[in-house]
């Protein structure tokens, strides 16, 4: 008989019930889009394939960049390209108000 729902090592390393269903259904997506299942479970439907592929760690996953570290990544992204932005922007002043000064001393 399969692992239940309680039995699972992976499951307990997971934050959330909701965090092990979505990882079990993007398996089970690339199962019906073609991919090579991990196990041979006869004619189980890829959700339960997928599921039993999870529960023996037969399948790597990650959580990702947690939401904030991914939002500051992004600020801080934008903030280099505001100041680099901002630097060009101080150098073609400078060479406008030179060129201004140049013109007004000649006329």
């Amino acid at each position: 008989m399969e692992t239940g729902p309680t039995d699972s090592a992976v499951r307990e390393r997971m934050d959330s019930k909701f965090r092990y269903v979505l990882i079990v259904a993007e398996r089970a997506e690339q199962l019906m889009r073609g991919a090579r299942a991990k196990l041979d479970l006869g004619g189980a439907k890829p959700t339960r394939v997928a599921q039993a592929e999870i529960d023996r760690e037969l399948v790597d996953w990650d959580y990702g960049l947690a939401p904030i570290e991914e939002a500051e990544q992004i600020l801080e992204a934008a903030a280099q390209e505001a100041a680099a932005a901002g630097e060009e922007s101080d150098a073609a002043d400078d060479g406008e108000e030179a060129s201004e000064e140049g013109e007004a001393g000649v006329h």
